[in-house]
């Protein structure tokens, strides 16, 4: 429960990466966020800040494209298990966020935690609006986060934000999501 209120604290604070220019902060002077499926408690909290926008629900009209949370929601709840991989190599752990990556015109933000540190927003490229596929990965652009020692990633907790304002949260044991 502390870290669905530290978690509100943060998104209303701003402390959200956004995917794109057209994506809204996650900040207001109410928030509501409802934790879907996953989390070890689903709940919901509402925190009040002053001076600051509500969250604005992106326009949810199917584009064909995968650019909307309507239209990634599903895909994400059937690979909810594959949203992250863990790998050894190279004397580090690496943690890799492909599969949200994949899907994530549909998002407003990714955040993760490991080992039950302090969640850190996951900083995401941009969508390719203008090309046939929004979500492709360009060059660089699926970058994991490493540098961590050999066999020190446990536990990683992640935070998908979508650009309808809902949430979904998602807990993994390293044997879960390693690969070779």
């Amino acid at each position: 429960m502390l870290d669905m209120i530290l978690f509100v604290i943060a998104a209303a604070t701003g402390g959200m990466q956004s995917s794109g220019s057209e994506r809204a902060a996650i900040s207001a002077p109410k928030v509501q966020a409802v934790v879907t499926g996953g989390a070890p408690e689903t709940a919901s909290a509402t925190v009040s800040e002053p001076a600051q926008a509500a969250p604005v629900a992106e326009d949810q009209t199917p584009t064909g494209k995968f650019t909307t949370a309507t239209e990634v929601k599903p895909i994400l709840a059937a690979t909810k298990s594959q949203w992250i991989a863990v790998r050894e190599y190279d004397g580090q752990d690496i943690i890799y966020f492909t599969q949200l990556l994949s899907w994530r015109c549909g998002l407003s933000g990714i955040r993760y935690s490991v080992n039950g540190g302090p969640m850190q927003p996951y900083p995401m490229p941009p969508c390719h609006m203008d090309m046939a596929a929004p979500n492709a990965l360009l060059g660089n652009e699926a970058m994991p986060i490493m540098g961590l020692p050999p066999k020190s990633v446990q536990t990683v907790d992640v935070e998908v934000f979508l650009d309808d304002t809902s949430v979904d949260f998602a807990s993994y044991q390293r044997n879960q999501v390693l690969i070779p």
